[in-house]
């Protein structure tokens, strides 16, 4: 989602100088040169401020994976919203989403006094991205990064996202064997990259530093942190044409996913 230029430009800067091995890959569309440029990067990562113990802790043993570059390569919505949002907005998920509504009435209350999100677009969210928690992923968020940031495509992106990534771990917020989730690097009940996680995780009370993966009122506190600091508008609606369905774009930008976000709410807030 958010991403951040330092490590881009770290890294940049020790390919100039030479200061790494001449001959590493800055990038490939297979695993031969890998390990040359992720003994690299760990150095770059240590001239971007990551403590050494946190680069061997969380890159060690990482290798590239295929099967994450044949779901980057293949991703894209395809369907129509109505195909879309049939397979996604279920009678029985509307059933979870409203109990889930009813479990967490405490904190919802409490997330949307201090935010301004309704409690049926959070549900949402969390059930569209995880299933309400049951499908966090199992890809091991460093492995994932890592073969995207050296993947040609969107190295520069990736190569922040994994910095952030370090991140986290350095500040003492997840270990690495607990950074598991989607195969792009999302991790947590609603799916953050780590560079959104450093900015908007918040615990359910509005202090800093969530689990965003461990405790799914850390995580929807943390989604309306993200919603709002988007420009969500306090008391307006967010179906397509309405206040706050730009915002739902800036959670994702494909308009038959936000749309379904946005039936989703409206199916949850039915009485």
């Amino acid at each position: 989602m958010r991403r951040r230029n330092l490590g881009i430009l770290l890294f940049a800067a020790a390919l100039i100088v030479g200061g790494e091995s001449a001959d590493a890959a800055q990038c490939g569309d297979s695993g031969q040169g890998f390990d040359e440029w992720l003994a690299d990067f760990k150095q770059v990562a240590i001239r971007d401020g990551v403590s050494p113990q946190v680069v061997d802790a969380a890159l060690v043993g990482v290798t590239y994976d295929p099967s994450v570059l044949a779901h980057d390569h293949g991703q894209g919505f395809q369907q129509d919203f109505g195909g879309f949002a049939a397979r996604h907005v279920t009678p029985g998920r509307i059933k979870t989403g409203k109990t889930m509504l009813l479990a967490y009435a405490e904190p919802f209350e409490k997330i949307e006094q201090r935010y301004g999100v309704p409690a049926p677009v959070l549900a949402a969210i969390w059930g569209l991205e995880t299933d309400f928690g049951h499908g966090l992923g199992a890809y091991p968020t460093f492995k994932a990064l890592a073969t995207l940031a050296y993947d040609c495509r969107r190295a520069d992106t990736y190569r922040a996202e994994l910095i952030d990534a370090l991140m986290i771990v350095q500040r003492g917020l997840l270990r690495p064997g607990q950074m598991r989730g989607a195969w792009a690097g999302e991790i947590g009940q609603t799916q953050f990259m780590p560079s959104a996680y450093l900015k908007y995780a918040v615990n359910v009370n509005g202090g800093a530093g969530g689990d965003l993966i461990g405790s799914p009122a850390d995580a929807l506190a943390s989604t309306a942190n993200f919603l709002r600091d988007h420009g969500w508008q306090r008391g307006a609606r967010w179906d397509e044409g309405q206040p706050n369905f730009p915002v739902l774009l800036q959670w994702n930008s494909a308009p038959v996913y936000a749309k379904t976000i946005a039936l989703f709410a409206d199916k949850l807030a039915e009485e």
